[in-house]
């Protein structure tokens, strides 16, 4: 174990720490077997049905990408959701063709000194698009809302402020003219674990993992309650959240790409060739898995 990340820490926590029903389910599934019951198919989507849509998918976000250059418009794509969600993988496949000048993916590492002693809301203005640009948030000012409090990492009197100012934040963007779509992906606990185990044992994904990862796996039911909270305060009418099911990352990456199509009014727009998102999968916030 000694070779292995934090010296095997999510082994262990397999072993020894992980709820019955999770290392059950984990131990029981094929490797393409979805672990949550609930979840509305019984196997990930298969590849070339995957490559196929996706591929179609490709050419409508080029032509987006073209619009937003030519006619100057911006979006703001926030992506938000539990470690191992598939947050990056989702990203990937949006940005993977457009042009990094225009589709610019922003994640922030830990505020600096002076970057914690502004307002808090500072350090993510100044990466908001200017015209012609797509700006993807991998975690956004959502950090204080949801992650900060599970670690102690703000006050309670920090987070109501946010709450506070985030409507009126929010709301200010949408006036702006830009256009704002927030993606929450979610996972299940036994999916989340299983995907840690395989970047444990995978020299090409260790990096992938963090101390904090480590440190939140004995907290999904800490995680749960903030989460729950956050998305019950801060779906807006101006400003929405959308629900991804991600227990299947195919078929989560193609909802994801189509509700930020659908929401872009972009010249050329083909919505056939985007086609429909499943309901199954994508919705609000009600449709997060208990």
């Amino acid at each position: 174990m000694t070779d292995l990340p934090f010296d095997g820490a999510i082994s262990r926590y397999f072993r020894e720490g992980a709820p019955d029903k999770v290392r059950r389910a984990i131990e029981k599934a094929g490797k393409d077997d979805i672990l949550w019951k609930d979840y509305p198919y019984a196997e990930e989507m298969k590849g070339k049905d995957y490559e196929a849509r996706m591929a179609a998918l490709q050419i409508e976000l080029v032509k987006m990408q073209a619009d937003l250059k030519a006619s100057g418009k911006r979006v703001v794509v926030v992506f938000e959701g539990r470690d191992a969600a598939g947050k990056g993988g989702t990203i990937g496949v949006m940005r993977e063709n457009l042009n990094p000048r225009v589709a610019n993916v922003v994640a922030l590492s830990k505020p600096s000194e002076r970057e914690a002693a502004q307002w808090y809301f500072q350090r993510y203005v100044d990466w908001l698009p200017a015209r012609g640009e797509m700006a993807i948030f991998d975690r956004s000012w959502y950090n204080r809302a949801m992650i900060e409090p599970v670690f102690g990492f703000c006050t309670d009197e920090q987070r109501e402020k946010f709450f506070r100012q985030l409507p009126e934040f929010e709301r200010m963007v949408v006036d702006e003219g830009i256009t704002l779509l927030k993606i929450w992906l979610d996972v299940g606990q036994a999916e989340q674990l299983r995907r840690f185990l395989d970047r444990e044992q995978d020299p090409l994904k260790q990096w992938k993992l963090s101390q904090i990862d480590i440190d939140g796996l004995p907290k999904w039911d800490a995680y749960t309650k903030v989460i729950d909270d956050t998305l019950a305060r801060s779906d807006f009418k101006h400003a929405p959240w959308t629900v991804i099911l991600s227990d299947d990352k195919k078929r989560a990456r193609i909802a994801a790409v189509q509700s930020v199509l659908h929401a872009v009014d972009y010249k050329g727009r083909d919505t056939d060739r985007i086609g429909r998102i499943d309901a199954q999968i994508c919705g609000g916030p009600g449709l997060r898995q208990r």
